[in-house]
């Protein structure tokens, strides 16, 4: 058993992975995953198809926006989807009060807030979809239309 899987922001991503569906497991990674590109080599996948789970401070709000490995979110569209004139990428500090994980193991889901999720459009390219479980080495594996059910995220054009 791999000492990972029993961190808790690990069992709180499963938890939330699990209760959507039984069938979805968290996979742990003999290396780390904490870019999109590192997670693409070791699953051997386009790095278009790994989740980028990256969270934006728009004032006192907070979005977390799903973004396609292989492209960048664009503050600019993200300022006119919210219609806010200040958005920013949120800080380590903010991104582990509000979503209970560290960056490069922030999971779409079992956040310690509720937060508001968009899922940029580009990911919709892929059938089979990856994202981070909670730890910078854990992934899960979901089918792409299952991604907005289990995150009931917003599809939006939010990529450069």
């Amino acid at each position: 058993m791999n000492p990972i899987l029993d961190k808790e922001p690990v069992k709180r991503a499963e938890k939330s992975i699990k209760e959507f569906d039984p069938n979805l497991k968290i996979v742990c990674l003999e290396q780390t995953a904490r870019t999109a590109q590192e997670a693409a080599t070791a699953l051997g996948c386009n790095v278009g198809a790994i989740v980028k789970s990256l969270l934006f401070s728009t004032g006192d709000n907070f979005v977390l926006c799903l973004v396609s490995g292989d492209k960048r979110c664009s503050l600019n569209k993200l300022k006119k989807t919210l219609d806010e004139k200040d958005v920013s990428m949120a800080n380590p500090d903010d991104v582990k009060k509000v979503t209970g994980y560290t960056i490069g193991g922030v999971s779409p889901v079992g956040h310690l807030s509720k937060v508001k999720i968009y899922i940029d459009i580009n990911l919709e390219r892929f059938t089979t979809v990856f994202a981070a479980a909670g730890h910078p080495n854990c992934v899960f594996k979901i089918e792409f239309n299952q991604l907005a059910n289990l995150t009931s995220g917003e599809m939006k054009e939010i990529t450069e």
